[in-house]
């Protein structure tokens, strides 16, 4: 009886070990700002052909949905949970702001510590809290990091609000480059170092296309035919003067194919290293483009905005060994569903810290099961709540609320909102209010988005420009030593 137990013990452990040796690496890319038709898979003017190649070899996700603007969409990506529960959804972290993502959040990161990934890197924008040591990502389950904290950084100079904001780990890097190339070159490294030493996490939120407007002349011109609007004129040593194109349109082409190709590298890089095949790659953008420069068409609206110009973006995810690529999957998924897809893959049973918000949806992408009817919701307010957004989306519908702050629910709020309901799945486009002829229809969703709104705590980040008025940034952006 010891024998057969000692072989079983045996059997469990070897077992174990090969399991925790298909664990795949896991790596995801955000782009910044990107719009729904400056991808070329999408019929798009710009040449993004390692984008399209994760399109084309993975499952193209075609309706992959985000929050409106950055840090909503990077803290929920990292808890599984709708920003709006932690105060994290009006408005994002800026820098004149003390607001970070609560320590009360369990971070992807940190699940994938739990799991045996020992290598658990952030390369790029972090955008998540500065105020306090307590923010920063070595400090919230990234065991590298290498960027910047805040959004907006330029891209040659690698300042914001007159001091460097580029990082390695704690400390102030003074390397010299062009941001996008820089984050590139890092997630090489990294990969090369630890292809036989995983599994790994690498975790790659590119800062382009976001502004400032500005890339290399070399990128300029591969896009110097293109015409839009005309950048205005910054005088020589000012902010953002460098690396900017006759036209806005020109420079955002630039800036896509720079960042193009350093995804390119991230790819070949993986294949090199003979570990592509048990890589899961997730490339989403954390919102849509600006509407004064990016395509999103077409799509109704853009960056800051519930529409789906703003919160439907190009995605796909490429896991060779267990996806079948070559798919395009039509089943409305979002950003919350990262981290609960990633526990049923990695098989984590102990309970998360709070509870989910997102789905596992490794069986849908497998193509083994429809996606369940749910709600979604979206919800904006950048610049204070009487110019709020939110919405609900059905698998039939989408109601849209623009307006004043629901949760007052006076007279004053109801008449000074806007309503707009679409069949969704006939109107993709949002082209046709029906709100009208539905109002059973629209007071049910009403009451379901207020609901949704009443989630928000007491204490939230404050609206953008809230504190801007004679901010003085820390010298190199260091962290306080508050915890």
């Amino acid at each position: 009886m010891r024998t057969v137990l000692f072989y079983l013990t045996v059997f469990w452990v070897i077992s174990s070990a090969v399991a925790a040796d298909r664990q795949p690496n896991i790596v995801i890319i955000l782009a910044d700002d990107l719009g729904w038709n400056d991808v070329s898979y999408h019929g798009g003017e710009i040449a993004t052909p390692h984008i399209d190649q994760l399109a084309h070899e993975g499952v193209e996700l075609n309706r992959f949905y985000v929050a409106p603007i950055c840090s909503p969409t990077r803290s929920g990506l990292m808890t599984g949970r709708y920003p709006v529960r932690f105060g994290l959804m009006r408005s994002t972290v800026t820098p004149w702001g003390t607001f970070g993502l609560s320590k009360e959040e369990e971070l992807l990161p940190e699940v994938l510590a739990a799991a045996g990934y020992r290598h658990r890197a952030i390369i790029g924008k972090w955008h998540l809290g500065h105020g306090a040591r307590k923010f920063h990502p070595l400090s919230r389950g990234f065991s590298f990091f290498y960027g910047h904290y805040n959004g907006a950084v330029d891209y040659f100079t690698h300042y914001r609000e007159g001091e460097l904001d580029w990082h390695r780990n704690f400390k102030a890097d003074y390397t010299t480059g062009y941001t996008t190339d820089l984050c590139a070159d890092e997630a090489v490294l990294f990969i090369e170092t630890h292809a036989d030493d995983g599994p790994f996490f690498l975790y790659v939120p590119f800062n382009a296309p976001h502004g400032p407007h500005q890339a290399k002349p070399e990128d300029l011109r591969k896009y110097a035919h293109l015409t839009g609007r005309t950048m205005p004129e910054k005088a020589p040593g000012t902010y953002a003067s460098q690396g900017r194109g006759k036209n806005a349109r020109q420079t955002l082409a630039a800036m896509i194919s720079a960042m193009d190709d350093g995804i390119g590298r991230i790819l070949a890089t993986l294949e090199k290293q003979g570990i592509a095949g048990n890589t899961l790659v997730l490339f989403s953008s954390d919102n849509g483009g600006s509407v004064q420069v990016a395509d999103n068409s077409p799509l109704r609206g853009g960056k800051d905005t519930v529409f789906e110009g703003g919160i439907r973006v190009p995605a796909a995810i490429r896991w060779p060994d267990e996806l079948t690529g070559g798919r395009r999957l039509d089943a409305p998924l979002s950003y919350i569903d990262i981290l609960p897809t990633l526990r049923r893959i990695l098989d984590i049973d102990a309970p998360p810290r709070n509870p989910l918000d997102g789905i596992d949806c490794l069986d849908i992408l497998r193509g083994r099961e429809e996606a369940p009817a749910r709600k979604m919701f979206s919800y904006t307010a950048q610049y204070g709540e009487e110019k709020e957004s939110l919405s609900v989306m059905t698998p039939d519908w989408k109601l849209v609320r623009l307006g004043p702050n629901i949760l007052r629910d006076d007279e004053a709020s109801r008449a000074g909102a806007e309503l707009l309901l679409f069949r969704i799945t006939e109107d993709p486009f949002e082209q046709r209010n029906l709100a009208d002829r539905h109002p059973d229809i629209v007071r049910d969703l009403l009451r379901e988005i207020a609901g949704f709104r009443a989630l928000e705590p007491e204490n939230t980040v404050r609206p953008y420009l809230e504190g801007k008025e004679g901010f003085q940034a820390p010298p190199e952006w260091r962290f306080p030593d508050t915890h």
